[in-house]
């Protein structure tokens, strides 16, 4: 069975098209698209997104379709996240998608998103060993504990890429203070988790933040996600891409990494920031990173519904 899955986030658009064996539920991917309308930009809860954002969705989504339909994609599972869930012409927008391209956008919560971001990584690490899970999106970071593919902890969390460069990060290059200010604001969130959850035995990073960052550290002119998963960042690495990228304005990060930063150059001090006081705050070394996460996840999950 070919099965198409597209994360809609508050920053990225993702689309994989995968095959699932009827006999092992193993999903194999077959293609992977991401696009960057950002269609979050300045979103604030109860506010809508905006018109000009709503048509950049539209068109990804067109160019998603023809995507989809070349490949002879069976059923299709669009998963909407933050953005969504707090914008109040969100219904509005999902009643216009199934409309025009007859698509079904699911608005998953916080919890949900994830669950999915777990079940998306944790397939190739189905052990005894606790594992972490972070999830760094547009308008929320996720974290998830679990172990053996089960869940022990997963809550989703109101700091985000997006939102954080918008409301910290606001001058580039950033000025100090504004960084200090937003490192007290990841931390005051991060206490209310805990420090003795429990200890992961593995860590794991997925979206745009760690697979930039894996691609700028092996040095990649593109982006190459057979190179970086797997890969790991130490924390030591993430301190020093804040100081790289802390110095920079905007035109010196895009002509010093090009491609590589392609739709994330002005939020990617933001996720790295993030990143590195997860690690800090939970005393960790160092993060796998993964390509996969919520568009997998949404996969894993209709297969266990339909098995």
């Amino acid at each position: 069975m070919i099965i198409s899955s597209i994360d809609i986030g508050t920053n990225t658009i993702l689309l994989l098209i995968a095959e699932v064996d009827p006999v092992t539920k193993k999903i194999k991917s077959l293609l992977n698209e991401y696009r960057v309308p950002r269609i979050g930009k300045g979103l604030l809860p109860n506010q809508p997104i905006s018109k000009d954002k709503i048509q950049s969705l539209y068109h990804v989504l067109g160019e998603f379709k023809k995507i989809i339909l070349a490949n002879n994609s069976e059923h299709n599972i669009l998963t909407a996240t933050n953005a969504f869930r707090i914008a109040s012409n969100a219904n509005k927008i999902i009643n216009e998608v199934k409309n025009k391209f007859g698509f079904d956008i699911q608005v998953v919560t916080g919890k949900e998103e994830a669950k999915l971001s777990f079940l998306g990584v944790v397939g190739d690490y189905l052990d005894e060993n606790k594992t972490m899970v972070i999830d760094i999106g547009g308008g929320s970071t996720e974290i998830i504990l679990g172990q053996d593919g089960r869940i022990n902890f997963n809550e989703s969390y109101q700091v985000g890429v997006v939102s954080g460069t918008e409301k910290y990060l606001k001058h580039q290059p950033p000025f100090a203070e504004d960084m200090e200010k937003f490192k007290n604001f990841i931390n005051n969130t991060l206490n209310k988790i805990g420090k003795n959850l429990f200890l992961p035995k593995r860590t794991i990073a997925i979206a745009g933040t760690p697979t930039t960052l894996a691609c700028m550290k092996i040095g990649l002119d593109h982006y190459d996600e057979f190179a970086i998963e797997g890969s790991t960042l130490t924390k030591d690495e993430l301190s020093d891409f804040i100081k790289q990228l802390s110095k920079l304005s905007l035109i010196e990060i895009k002509s010093t990494y090009k491609s590589i930063v392609e739709g994330r150059a002005d939020v990617l001090l933001a996720g790295t920031i993030i990143l590195h006081s997860i690690l800090e705050y939970f005393n960790i070394d160092e993060v796998l990173v993964s390509t996969k996460g919520i568009r997998y996840g949404a996969i894993v999950h209709y297969i266990q519904l339909h098995s």
